[in-house]
Formats: C-alpha cells, sequence, structure tokens
C-alpha cells in the first residue's frame, strides 16, 4: 500500500508514519506534505497512492481547499481534532477518519477497510466532503466566556478581545485596557470556537482580532510583523506558511 501524508504537525506525522509501518511493514510512505500548495503540486505530478491520511487544518489553510486545484481518486481518512457536531458529520456521510490522538487499532481498522477498496472513489469524496464543510460552517461561534472571579463569576465577551496569547500552556485575554484574563481553552481550541471573519491565528502563540490590529509591515524570510492598538510596545509575527491566508483574511 503506498500512502500519502498530509500532516502539518511534525510529532503528529512521525507517530503516524510509525504507527503505519508499525501495521502494515511493506507499506511505503510517499511523502509527508503540510500545506495545502505543496499537497496540489505533489497530487497533479505524481501518481495516484492507494490511500491519503490527510489533516484537515494545515498551515496555509484547511484541506478541503485542495479539492478545488486537483482532482483526488484516491480513498481518503481524515484525522482530524474537530468538535463532535463535525465528527457527526463524517459519521452520516462515511467518510474514515480517525480523531486525534490516534489509536493503533483505529488506524489498523480504517487500513484494512481502504485495501478492502479498489473501486475509483472521487465522486464519493466529492459528495461526503460537501457534508463535512457544511457542518464546519455552520458551526456554534463561540461569543462569550465566563470567568472565575473572587468567589464570583463574570462574562467576558469574545468580540471585546483584542488577542489571545499563549505562554507557558497558559491561554490569555488581552484586552484594550492592558488587563488580561486567564481563559481554560488552549490556542486549538481558540481557532476552532472564536469567529474566523473577526479571529486570525498568527502563529502557534497569537489569535489576533481584526480590530486589534494596527499595521502590518514586510519582515525577513517573507513573513510578516504586527503591531497592535493599545499594545504600542508588542509585536508579532506571522510564519511564511500563513501570510497568504493571513493576506486573504484582510483583504476580505
Amino acid at each position: 500500500m503506498n500512502i500519502l501524508i498530509i500532516e502539518d504537525e511534525h510529532p503528529n506525522a512521525e507517530r503516524l508514519k510509525r504507527l503505519v509501518l508499525a501495521i502494515k511493514p511493506q507499506a511505503v510512505i510517499l511523502d509527508v506534505l503540510d500545506t495545502v500548495s505543496s499537497s496540489v503540486e505533489w497530487l497533479k505530478s505524481n501518481p495516484v497512492p492507494d490511500l491519503i491520511l490527510m489533516d484537515i487544518r494545515l498551515a496555509d489553510g484547511i484541506s478541503f481547499e485542495i479539492f478545488n486545484h486537483v482532482e483526488v481518486k484516491s480513498p481518503i481518512v481524515f484525522t482530524t481534532a474537530y468538535d463532535e457536531y463535525a465528527v457527526r458529520a463524517f459519521k452520516f456521510n462515511s467518510v474514515d477518519y480517525l480523531l486525534k490522538p490516534i489509536e493503533e487499532e483505529e488506524l489498523r481498522t480504517a487500513l484494512e477497510k481502504t485495501g478492502r477498496r479498489t473501486e475509483d472513489v472521487s465522486a464519493i469524496i466529492t459528495d461526503r466532503l460537501q457534508g463535512v464543510i457544511d457542518a464546519l460552517e455552520n458551526k456554534k461561534i463561540r461569543t462569550r466566556f465566563l470567568i472565575p472571579h473572587k468567589d464570583s463569576y463574570k462574562i467576558l465577551a469574545a468580540n471585546d478581545v483584542s488577542f489571545f496569547h499563549s505562554e507557558h500552556k497558559i491561554t490569555y485575554a488581552h484586552l484594550p485596557s492592558g488587563w488580561n484574563e486567564v481563559v481554560p481553552q488552549n490556542m486549538g481550541e481558540l481557532e476552532e470556537q472564536l469567529d474566523p471573519t473577526l479571529f486570525f491565528r498568527l502563529n502557534r502563540q497569537y489569535i489576533v482580532n481584526i480590530n486589534a490590529i494596527n499595521k502590518v509591515y514586510n519582515h525577513f524570510n517573507s513573513k510578516l510583523k504586527v503591531s497592535f492598538h493599545h499594545y504600542p510596545l508588542l509585536e508579532a509575527f506571522v510564519s511564511r506558511e500563513r501570510v497568504p491566508l493571513f493576506k486573504a483574511w484582510l483583504d476580505q
């Protein structure tokens, strides 16, 4: 079985490789790709893999964008950390998926199922993807946070947050006043829950509100530098891989 892995987090990709080869020692890992653009180019210029293990969120966008540029004829097993609403959509549409962290027995079952399928599944994938996309587009957007305060609670509106910052596994919501609040969600959860038209994840440590951005500058190595209203001494950087997505987000 010739397998292509599309996964932007190196530890997850390495774990997938180890699990696949433990289950099927004769399997060939054709390549490991981490972006939409590299996946499109690879699929255009290489023979059809027997299977693609595909993460949903990649370094430069969501993997569904791949299907806008190239016909995918391979069976696909999605690897995802998405919420139960998206997972139910996968089940309803009979698309194989593995919920992170991936367990060996689940991967074994997926590989065995794929090994029995020899038909061209591109049309099936196209139909089923629409159900997944609909689920993700209609997901519930987080609008507020319940914050413990002394012996009571206070409500923090998501729109009032200038940016979220993660440090030492603690997530802070920074306000225009300069004050910050600790929120229980990690950055991955916030990225999935916040309004994507209002918030953007610049890098692993920062998620920014569009209204908090003061200026955007070109920086070294094709990166961008972002300055903030109300935080004149702070600068955050957009990784090179996310620059095209960030520009598209700003320009909508």
